[in-house]
């Protein structure tokens, strides 16, 4: 833990310290049913309390295969604009409750609505089953989402982790359907096929998100020799041009930010707007630690004010 006190802040060490004391198993050492369920268990301890919003109604989206949940989340009756969100877990993990403060958090920041997917999960639903299932209600909300009161001539994708990496393939693929979005929300995201940047060696042990969780997360999601598919690694699509402005968040502390960086750079360099938000001194999945740490907080206010600019464009 020597080099984690050097490199973080007082109060996210003290955070990651108490994780360990905690000393729950990896989720790589447990079976995936194992780990959804410690997953769900933990995931809002320290997140923000539920906030209390107008407007919290679960449903039943068109999938890829079927019908799949979702929650929509907003704070005032009115026609809003929408954020489709997809949920964090290594396309293997997380759901509907472990993300439901932050998607609250959102809307009631933005203004804006947010309609959360709950997408179908590996090891049972490999690659591409969670793309097929965000790129089915995307276009469902494009085409429907006025039978939800929803404003769907103004949608944003967005999510954190893996499902920072599906918001960004939406994003391609709204583009390539000729959809405009208001914007693509990034926090956190996976962009690159393999975990071989010097972020992936540098933070690879004693910072939550460690190397043996992100091999098992890959494993159960997706065979080797799919992983330079565009639809898993958007940093190798062909093409960024034309894509919705990005606002892209990003953890100093984590084995993603050489990818995020990486993907932000790549959308400037194809003439994308970009706003890149970098916070010092915290891990991967610190924006739902809103109890803990300042940054989280800081983190929820960027994403809410790039939605409502997104939004007025």
């Amino acid at each position: 833990m020597e080099l984690s006190s050097n490199l973080l802040t007082a109060r996210m060490a003290g955070v990651l310290e108490r994780i360990v004391r905690a000393n729950r198993p990896p989720f790589y050492a447990q079976s995936p049913e194992a780990a959804r369920l410690a997953y769900t268990l933990g995931a809002e301890i320290l997140d923000l309390p539920r906030a209390k919003l107008h407007r919290v109604e679960d449903l039943v989206l068109p999938g890829a295969v079927g019908g799949l949940p979702a929650r929509l989340y907003a704070n005032s009756q009115d026609r809003l604009p929408v954020l489709l969100y997809f949920h964090g877990g290594g396309f293997t993990i997380g759901n509907l409750e472990t993300h439901d403060s932050l998607c609250r958090q959102l809307a009631l920041r933005s203004g804006a609505a947010v309609l959360a997917l709950d997408y179908r999960l590996a090891p049972e639903h490999r690659f591409p089953a969670a793309v097929d299932d965000c790129w089915a209600a995307l276009a469902w909300l494009a085409e429907y989402g006025h039978t939800l009161d929803l404003d769907n001539r103004r949608i944003a994708v967005g999510g954190d982790s893996a499902g920072g990496t599906l918001a960004a393939v939406s994003a391609q693929h709204a583009r390539d359907l000729g959809l405009k979005l208001a914007l693509q929300l990034l926090v956190t995201p996976g962009t690159i096929a393999h975990a071989d940047t010097g972020s992936h060696r540098l933070f690879a042990n004693g910072f939550l998100l460690d190397a043996p969780s992100i091999a098992w997360f890959f494993d159960q999601y997706i065979a080797k020799a799919q992983r330079t598919d565009w639809r898993f690694a958007p940093l190798l699509a062909e093409d960024f041009e034309g894509l919705a402005p990005a606002c892209v968040i990003l953890a100093e502390c984590d084995p993603l930010v050489d990818e995020g960086l990486a993907y932000a750079d790549a959308l400037r360099a194809a003439g994308v707007p970009v706003q890149l938000e970098l916070y010092r001194g915290v891990i991967h999945d610190f924006i739902k630690m809103g109890r803990s740490i300042p940054e989280a907080l800081h983190a929820q206010a960027a994403a809410a004010l790039a939605l409502q600019q997104g939004f007025k464009a």
